[in-house]
């Protein structure tokens, strides 16, 4: 297998700094607490419309193996999990798994975490793969996005959520995100590592997924309110499911 190196040491810092603040909805995560509140529902209406959400109507994801990537301190493992979901949560950074697993604990959800990059999986399939929030971090793309891919069992989904790169994700997303409205840390983001749509399609179809569903993720500057769109010229999201072999 390549061992090409997925994780840069930097972002694993910026991340475990940040990491005390994982699940305070009003400090400087409040932007994921928001998206999580749409990517959630937007995850669990496409497994159904899918026909892989089939468990019991208070754990509509019973029975399903859920990786989430670059799982943080776990606002979306959680979610999964509450959906009835077995999750797996891998992170490079210590300290997000660390308060992933108090946080579980304390809420009662069994969620396997783990402490690394994707490649410490090694063969091992899921029915759903998370690949939200974390492209736009990595290094050496072609061969993370391989190994998503690989991780995501024929007939399985994988959802990707990232930024789309052109003038104005740049404008929205950093200019205004870091530096007007400081939502964000700066230099959370760099312009160069955002992914274009196509881009991310192109990646998801050599890994034989067939994407389904492209959405954008649109805010409010004022209300801070959150919404699924068809405009993906900034944030957006889109859902993949792998093909059976013949």
């Amino acid at each position: 297998m390549n061992k090409a190196v997925t994780t840069n040491r930097d972002e694993i810092g910026k991340f475990n700094e940040l990491a005390a603040t994982w699940w305070d909805p009003a400090g400087p995560m409040w932007p994921l607490h928001k998206l999580n509140a749409i990517r959630a529902p937007f995850i669990l209406d496409v497994l159904t419309e899918q026909g892989l959400a089939t468990g019991r109507a208070s754990e509509p994801l019973g029975g399903l193996r859920v990786l989430d990537i670059g799982c943080g301190a776990g606002l979306l493992s959680e979610s999964m999990a509450a959906l009835g979901a077995r999750v797996t949560g891998v992170d490079p950074a210590e300290r997000n798994i660390a308060i992933a697993r108090s946080h579980a604990a304390k809420a009662g959800l069994d969620i396997e975490y783990l402490v690394g990059s994707v490649d410490i999986l090694g063969d091992a399939t899921f029915d759903v793969v998370l690949n939200m929030e974390v492209v736009e971090h990595v290094d050496n793309l072609d061969h993370f996005m391989a190994r998503c891919n690989a991780l995501t069992r024929p007939g399985g989904m994988q959802f990707l959520a990232t930024i789309n790169r052109n003038p104005l994700s740049w404008l929205v997303a950093i200019v205004g995100a870091e530096y007007v409205l400081r939502w964000l840390p700066r230099g959370t983001h760099q312009w160069q590592k955002f992914v274009k749509p196509m881009e991310a399609e192109s990646m998801l179809r050599r890994g034989a997924l067939d994407p389904l569903v492209r959405r954008g993720v649109s805010v409010n500057p004022i209300t801070r309110v959150y919404k699924v769109t068809r405009f993906t010229g900034v944030n957006y999201m889109l859902a993949a499911r792998k093909k059976n072999p013949r």
